[in-house]
């Protein structure tokens, strides 16, 4: 089940709601960018896998700069150095835009006046201005918290409580939403509820079960 340990408790028990960007409001994927540099999917994989991994990306989300981090790799693999570079030179290339179907359930949440809404991301301080710019419904979160400002990311318990501590939200009355299921957890044992997002649907299924937002849609 996607939903995590909440089924029993009331909607009016919500204080507020609190969402991962990218893979659940924003659409980012580096394959849309380097699907256009490998004509072989399987190499694309590999260079994926073991050039710019996701661990190497991890470290930019936690603050570490793209020039340093480019730099760095680029002396390990000079025979990818294209690839590399394109990262971040082409960082824009990677976001699709944005997964319209949970703008919409993001709109309607904040339609009903109920519940507050924050988002928790792992990010680049560099690259964040631009989406903040870019995407218009970043701008009906009552507070944003990002990873690379703050120099840690999820799933560190310490990122958490920063949104916490900060927004003073109560763990047990605010509904968590991340497609990564490390950072779900994670949020599960600081006593947030959380829902593991896996497709708009599924989302719209969960939140109707517990009564935050209509069956409709």
């Amino acid at each position: 089940m996607g939903i995590r340990k909440i089924l029993k408790l009331r909607t009016d028990m919500y204080e507020s709601v609190i969402f991962d960007l990218g893979g659940v409001l924003i659409d980012w994927n580096p394959r849309y960018l380097y699907r256009k540099i490998f004509n072989d999917e399987k190499e694309m994989e590999w260079f994926l896998n073991n050039i710019c991994t996701p661990e190497w990306n991890e470290q930019q989300d936690a603050g570490r700069s793209f020039d340093e981090a480019t730099e760095e790799l680029v002396a390990r693999h000079p025979e990818h150095e294209v690839a590399i570079r394109a990262w971040y030179g082409r960082w824009k290339e990677t976001i699709q835009g944005p997964i319209h179907e949970t703008v919409d359930i993001l709109r309607h949440i904040r339609d009903t006046k109920k519940y507050s809404l924050y988002a928790l991301t792992n990010w680049s301080a560099e690259t964040f201005p631009w989406a903040m710019e870019k995407f218009d419904f970043l701008q009906w979160f009552e507070g944003i918290v990002v990873s690379g400002v703050e120099k840690t990311r999820k799933p560190f318990p310490e990122f958490y409580e920063i949104l916490l501590t900060r927004y003073q939200l109560v763990p047990g009355k605010s509904l968590f939403i991340d497609d990564n299921i490390k950072n779900v957890d994670a949020a599960q044992k600081l006593g947030i509820q959380s829902i593991h997002f896996q497709n708009p649907t599924q989302l719209h299924s969960e939140l109707s079960r517990i009564g935050l937002i209509g069956a409709e849609r």
